[in-house]
C-alpha cells in the first residue's frame, strides 16, 4: 500500500483553505423543483458527503440565466434571487458538516436538452452536438442544430455568468466554477467541429479559447478576492467520448497558459482516465500540462476510484487535489473509508434509473 498521506494534507485553493485533497466531482442530479429551487433532498444529498470527510464538493452544473443557459428539465439554477436563497440551505448544511463547496456554473448551449425557458437551442455555430440525448437525464433523439450565438447574445452570457456568481458568492458558497467541459457552451467554443466562426472567436485555439478567458476574467474581477473562481475544462464530452484536441500538446499550452492569465485560482481537469496520456499512448496527463502550463492549484477527475492511483496524481505533482464522481456515489464516506482502511463498495447502478436523480434510499444510508 502506498503512502496515502498526501490525500490529508491542507491546500490553499485561493483564498479557500481546504482540510484535504479530496472532492466531490460535480454530477448531474437533475433533482431541484420545477422552477430549479433546490430542495430538502439535496439538502441531505450534499451534506452527506460533507460528512463523509470529503475536504470540498464541487456542486453539480447550475444554470445561470432565464434564457438558453438550462440544459436539464429539473436543473437546478441561480438565475434568480429566490433559486440563490434555496443554496443558502446547501451551504449551511456543508459548512455545519466542515467541508467547503463550489458552485460550478454552466451554461450547455448546443448540448442543451430541456430547458423552460425557451424552445431553440445557441452554440458558437449551427452545427449539432454528435450522439444523441440522454435518457437518464430526460431527454431523447438527436440534438437538434443550434442557432449561431450573436454577439449580443454573447454579452448577456458574459453578464449571466458574473451574476450568477455574484449571487453564488452571496448565498455563502466559498467559490464559482465556470464550467468550459464536457461539451457544453464554453466548450463548444473550444470544439474545431463545433465552431466555424470567422470571427475573433473562432479558428485558431488562441481565438476560440477567447470567451471562456473573458468569462473567467469578469467573474474573476466581479467576485472579489474572497471568492474562489476556477474553470473545468475537458477533450471528451458527454455527447463525444473520443474527442481529443487536433493541436495536441500545443494547443493544451495555448488554452491553459491563457485561461491562467485572466487570474483565476485554480483548474479542473477531467478526462476518462485523469492519469492516462492526454494524446497518443505516451506523455502527460491533461491534469499535468494544466500544471506545467498555468501554475495554478489543479483538481483532476476521472477513475481515480482506487486511493493509490490518486493519490499518484498529488505525488507526482500532476495534480493538487483528486475529485472523485462515480467512486463518491458509491461510497460517501470514501475520505474516511480510505483513512480508516476500510474496504471500499461498489456503485448500485439502480442510482441511474430510470433517470440519474437523488433517490429516497440514497438519503436513508446517511
Amino acid at each position: 500500500m502506498s503512502d496515502l498521506t498526501p490525500l490529508w494534507k491542507p491546500l490553499q485553493m485561493g483564498p479557500t483553505p481546504l482540510e484535504n485533497r479530496v472532492a466531490l466531482a460535480p454530477m448531474t442530479r437533475i433533482s431541484a423543483t420545477e422552477e430549479g429551487h433546490a430542495t430538502d433532498r439535496m439538502i441531505s444529498y450534499y451534506e452527506t458527503f460533507a460528512r463523509g470527510g470529503f475536504g470540498l464538493l464541487i456542486t453539480e452544473g447550475i444554470y445561470p440565466d432565464t434564457s438558453h443557459s438550462q440544459g436539464y428539465l429539473h436543473q437546478p439554477g441561480i438565475a434568480t434571487p429566490e433559486q440563490a436563497r434555496a443554496w443558502s440551505g446547501v451551504v449551511d448544511a456543508v459548512h455545519a458538516a466542515g467541508a467547503r463547496i463550489f458552485a460550478q456554473l454552466m451554461h450547455a448551449g448546443a448540448q442543451a436538452q430541456g430547458n423552460r425557458f425557451v424552445d431553440a437551442t445557441v452554440g458558437p455555430s449551427a452545427v449539432a452536438p454528435k450522439g444523441e440525448q440522454l435518457g437518464i437525464y430526460r431527454g431523447e433523439g438527436p440534438f437538434p442544430v443550434p442557432e449561431e450565438i450573436s454577439p449580443r447574445q454573447m454579452q448577456e452570457v458574459r453578464e449571466g455568468f458574473v451574476a450568477a456568481a455574484l449571487r453564488a458568492r452571496d448565498a455563502g458558497f466559498d467559490g464559482v466554477e465556470i464550467h468550459g467541459a464536457n461539451g457544453y457552451l464554453l466548450d463548444q467554443f473550444l470544439t474545431d467541429y463545433l465552431n466555424r466562426r470567422t470571427d475573433e472567436y473562432g479558428g485558431s485555439p488562441e481565438n476560440r479559447v477567447r470567451f471562456a478567458a473573458e468569462i473567467c476574467r469578469a467573474v474573476r474581477g466581479a467576485v472579489g478576492p474572497a471568492t474562489a473562481v476556477g474553470i473545468r475544462i475537458s477533450q471528451a464530452k458527454v455527447s463525444d467520448h473520443d474527442h481529443r484536441w487536433a493541436g495536441g500538446a500545443e494547443e493544451a499550452e495555448v488554452i491553459f497558459s491563457t485561461l491562467a492569465a485572466t487570474g483565476i485560482d485554480f483548474l479542473h481537469t477531467t478526462e476518462y482516465r485523469a492519469h492516462a496520456p492526454a494524446f497518443g499512448d505516451d506523455g502527460p496527463s491533461l491534469a499535468a500540462l494544466a500544471k506545467l502550463h498555468s501554475g495554478l492549484p489543479v483538481i483532476a477527475n476521472g477513475h481515480l476510484d482506487d486511493p493509490e492511483t490518486a493519490v499518484s496524481m498529488l505525488a507526482d505533482g500532476a495534480a493538487d487535489v483528486v475529485a472523485l464522481g462515480k467512486a463518491a456515489l458509491a461510497d460517501r464516506d470514501w475520505p474516511q473509508r480510505v483513512r480508516s482502511g476500510l474496504p471500499l463498495g461498489e456503485l448500485d447502478g439502480s442510482l441511474f434509473a430510470p433517470v440519474a436523480d437523488v433517490k429516497d434510499w440514497e438519503l436513508e444510508l446517511s
